[in-house]
């Protein structure tokens, strides 16, 4: 059975950082484009930030940029989002997605595998 299995969520302060990890199981997904979603209390689920199987694509949400990095690590099989300068407004479960085929995750339309989720709590 494929499964996307998030880890590193937690409390943090506002201003301090975290880092998330995905590591799939079943299966590799070294030649996937993936990336991360999430999703606020009472809010509908939001793109996050993708990357292309090879590292070498990335996008982010306006909400995030200069601020969070996505990257992976083919070799572990594993994909990370490193969250830098927290605030209150991005508590949220955070979500790992892949997709089939090419191309850079655009919405959530066009994942097919999703994870259960981290929580990650910003205090202020």
């Amino acid at each position: 059975q494929v499964q996307l299995v998030e880890s590193g969520g937690g409390l943090v302060q506002a201003g301090g950082s975290l880092r998330l990890a995905c590591a799939p199981s079943g299966r590799t997904f070294s030649n996937n484009p993936m990336g991360w979603f999430r999703q606020a209390p009472g809010k509908e689920r939001e793109f996050v930030a993708a990357i292309s199987w090879s590292g070498a694509l990335t996008d982010y949400a306006d909400s995030v940029k200069g601020r969070f990095t996505i990257s992976r690590d083919n070799a572990k099989n594993t994909m990370y989002l490193q969250m830098n300068s927290l605030k209150p407004e991005d508590t949220a479960v955070y979500y790992c997605a892949a997709k089939l085929g090419t191309g850079l995750i655009k919405s959530a339309m066009g994942v097919r595998y999703w994870g259960k989720g981290t929580l990650v709590t910003v205090s202020s």
